[in-house]
């Protein structure tokens, strides 16, 4: 799928012309709540007893129907993955807790994320019963345990995903990238799959709106995405990196350097 917006971010950067209608608004919140405990059922009674496959495809769905409540058209280009991709790792530039669905209505993953969010209300434990990896990242010495648990995923052939600033950004900049977790691709011998994510406007600048960053927070950024009439998402896939040959630090920068590339950004 190709976006007919533009490809390169604007240092103009603005929020969407026209809102929702605040009916529209309520009626996309309600059957946001309704789907999230249907989410919740199913993680409940259902994924427990299903086979990798089924539960890749349930999830892919569930993560279609949240994006279409909330209006967020997903744009998916390049080497797009499939669920024949396995053993792999995907890594991002990181703008929105969105990002997680949306790359998940395109490929399935297990994601690898910070674990203040476990603690979030429902969809904290939503998130841990989609197979998620938690990591402190406060704690040093819980990188090499996260390293050894990833590889061990990987080789089970799971597709794991991280963000490798570490936080998220506005969609305006590119953070430096950690790349500990990398070792995790070279100790597998396997390989990367770098993709940009980006939020555009109908102006093909980045729709800040969209971001969740900084002071905001949760209940501020979703009022923020329900206001929207049409939001969008672009994700573009690179060609993937294969990790022999190269160290982690080497391996973290290529992936930077080809995310980079796609946002028009250093």
């Amino acid at each position: 799928m190709q976006l007919t917006f533009s490809n390169k971010l604007s240092a103009n950067t603005c929020l969407p012309d026209k809102k929702t209608p605040l009916a529209i608004q309520l009626f996309r919140l309600t059957r946001l709540g309704l789907h999230t405990l249907y989410g919740a059922a199913v993680a409940a009674t259902i994924l427990p007893s299903v086979n990798t496959l089924q539960r890749e495809r349930i999830i892919r769905r569930w993560s279609r129907q949240f994006l279409n409540i909330l209006n967020i058209r997903v744009l998916a280009k390049g080497h797009t993955p499939d669920e024949d991709v396995r053993g792999t790792m995907f890594v991002a530039n990181h703008i929105s807790w969105l990002d997680i669905h949306a790359l998940n209505s395109i490929r399935t993953v297990r994601f690898i994320a910070k674990s203040d969010i476990r603690a979030w209300p429902v969809i904290g434990w939503l998130v841990a019963q989609a197979n998620t990896l938690f990591i402190e990242r406060d704690k040093r010495q819980d990188a090499s345990r996260m390293v050894e648990t990833a590889a061990e995923s990987i080789l089970a052939g799971d597709c794991l995903c991280y963000f490798p600033e570490g936080t998220t950004t506005d969609g305006t900049e590119l953070r430096p990238f950690k790349g500990s977790l990398m070792q995790a691709v070279i100790d597998t011998n396997t390989e990367i799959r770098p993709f940009s994510i980006r939020y555009p406007n109908t102006k093909g600048s980045a729709n800040i709106a969209m971001a969740y960053h900084g002071e905001t927070t949760l209940w501020q950024s979703l009022r923020r995405v329900l206001a929207q009439q049409n939001p969008v998402v672009e994700l573009d896939f690179a060609a993937p990196i294969a990790s022999a040959g190269h160290e982690r630090r080497g391996l973290c920068l290529m992936a930077r350097q080809s995310i980079a590339a796609r946002l028009d950004l250093d």
